[in-house]
């Protein structure tokens, strides 16, 4: 028999400490796919694998609305943000991102990520180290600003790539670092806001088809364009996941650093293989833990009941190291991807799904594409890598190599 509400114990304290492997550490105690809990005091019910991802991301099943923690919102979407929206109003606002990611954006944007690339790459002094997690921010800072069109001088670029790392780097903790973050987020949204206005108002131009242009004349499915703050939070959610993937980039490092055998097949230049490796990196590595929403209705799932309202948890890093799906979860392979179709509910770093209609993040092959282009390039470059701490923490979300992956040009 299942668990009665009253006796299933709150988890919250044991996410933070357990952090990724929170939900597949329950479902081992609890010796089941599908698990019941309570999570900041509310019921909850975790699910795991492609089945479940397919019955999560069907909103007659699961809504987002009202499900995204304030803290989260507060730092990494921003209040009223796309991802928080459901049905048509979030297939209409969506729509502002997958039309402007199409395949020739996404090319323009891996060309000034590859430009960026060189050109810092040129600066670093030889037989200097360098912290590539930092230097990647600024790369994605400078093409990301430039493709979106938020006008940028040189001299800005630390700030901002600070400010859009403490975004991502803030969500998953109630510390100091969310504090951080939270100012960032409100620094960074009245500046643009301020942009917004300003394009409006026609005392600033911006490149035609821009996507500042686009998200300033906007408007919603009521027919009104969004007020300039919530312009602000969409433009932000063009340029932060960007800039995250700075994570991926470090990631991509510290296994080209383990497992070095690797170079010489990226060094080769198969698109193939480098989309495979990026697709490895993203698996294989962790970044959101999980996602979750609230059951529209009372449902069911493997015989476990969900009550309308109540949380339902999708996981997505026990889902990325699943044996079932992924013989050897925790060996790096890129040739698992070699020459296959990835099903929408299969591989869900960044959720699962159709990206143009439901909640799956539509930058994922922006993503994939600046992974891709950036790895190539790093397996290129002649460097070694001094002694350091490369230790990836599980208990931190988001998490990454602690000293940032330190590297020295030869």
């Amino acid at each position: 028999m299942p668990p009665r509400p009253a006796l299933l114990a709150d988890n919250t304290l044991r996410l933070f400490v357990e952090g990724y492997g929170w939900l597949p550490n329950l479902r081992r105690r609890e010796r089941a796919e599908t698990v019941q809990t309570r999570l900041l005091g509310h019921r909850a019910v975790a699910l795991c694998g492609p089945d479940a991802a397919r019955f999560f991301y069907d909103e007659e099943h699961v809504r987002r609305h009202g499900a995204i923690p304030g803290p989260v919102q507060d730092t990494l979407f921003g209040r009223r943000a796309v991802h928080t929206l459901d049905g048509a109003a979030h297939r209409h606002r969506k729509a502002i991102f997958t039309s402007l990611l199409t395949p020739e954006a996404i090319v323009n944007l891996q060309r000034y990520a590859t430009a960026a690339w060189d050109e810092a790459v040129g600066r670093w002094p030889a037989w200097q180290p360098v912290v590539l997690f930092d230097e990647a921010s600024r790369v994605l800072t400078r093409a990301v600003c430039r493709w979106v069109g938020v006008p940028l001088a040189e001299s800005e670029v630390d700030g901002m790539a600070a400010d859009m790392v403490t975004l991502v780097d803030g969500f998953g903790t109630l510390g100091p670092r969310h504090w951080r973050a939270r100012q960032a987020r409100g620094r960074r949204e009245r500046w643009l806001a301020e942009l917004v206005d300003q394009v409006r108002a026609g005392r600033r131009s911006v490149d035609a088809g821009s996507a500042v242009e686009a998200i300033a004349h906007y408007r919603g499915v009521d027919g009104e364009r969004l007020d300039s703050g919530l312009a602000a939070v969409e433009i932000l959610n063009l340029v932060r996941p960007t800039v995250a993937v700075s994570w991926f980039v470090a990631f991509a490092a510290h296994a080209l650093h383990r497992w070095s055998e690797l170079r010489p097949r990226l060094r080769a230049g198969s698109a193939d293989y480098l989309t495979a490796f990026g697709h490895e990196v993203r698996r294989f590595y962790p970044f959101a833990p999980f996602v979750a929403g609230h059951a529209v209705r009372d449902l069911s799932w493997q015989d476990v009941p969900i009550p309308a309202g109540s949380l339902v948890i999708l996981d997505l890093y026990g889902q990325d190291h699943s044996a079932e799906l992924w013989p050897d979860p925790y060996t790096f392979d890129p040739e698992r991807f070699v020459g296959r179709e990835i099903g929408a509910f299969e591989l869900i770093p960044q959720g699962g799904g159709d990206p143009r209609t439901g909640h799956r993040c539509p930058g994922e092959t922006t993503t994939v594409a600046l992974l891709s282009a950036l790895t190539g390039r790093l397996a290129e470059l002649d460097y070694h890598v001094p002694e350091q701490d490369l230790r990836i923490s599980l208990s931190r979300v988001p998490t990454r190599p602690r000293s940032g992956f330190v590297l020295v040009r030869g």
